[in-house]
């Protein structure tokens, strides 16, 4: 029962669903319309990713201290998560993007190339997800919202 009660696996877990819950309005303000997907979606404003890593190393800083080796764990693994989010992650999603361009490029060739004989029904297909890493601004609000959310609710449950 002392895990459902301990206070860094709160803030983390309340700090991505915060992020996670926030992309909706933001993704509004940007597009006006809402979109719903953007609740389990990855990348996007503010990374969720990053909010959990820093509540995370917030949480066990009030908890133990700063120069707790405990601490610096969770610093470094912070550090490790955005620096992925920002590199291998956001990478793959571009090259995702280039693939999925390539693929409908072929698409309208074959079309084309085939123009006398159209497909009554078409198979659908699922591109290749294109939003799987962060911007560093993107890490950078996902970081202020994980320390923001930690230290917001040690003062209200502590």
């Amino acid at each position: 029962m002392s895990a459902v009660w301990n206070f860094p696996i709160i803030a983390s877990l309340t700090a991505i669903f915060f992020a996670q819950f926030v992309k909706v309005p933001i993704g509004y303000i940007a597009t006006r319309r809402f979109d719903w997907s953007l609740l389990t979606s990855t990348g996007g404003m503010p990374s969720s990713h990053s909010a959990a890593v820093t509540a995370l190393a917030t949480a066990v800083a009030i908890e133990t201290g700063l120069d707790s080796p405990i601490f610096a764990v969770a610093t470094i693994f912070a550090i490790i998560t955005m620096f992925d989010a920002t590199g291998v992650r956001r990478q793959a999603g571009e090259q995702a993007a280039v693939l999925n361009k390539l693929v409908h490029d072929f698409q309208t060739f074959v079309q084309e190339a085939k123009h006398w004989q159209e497909q009554a029904v078409q198979e659908k297909q699922k591109k290749l997800k294109e939003l799987l890493g962060h911007k560093p601004i993107e890490v950078f609000f996902g970081a202020l919202t994980g320390i923001f959310i930690a230290l917001l609710l040690h003062y209200l449950l502590y």
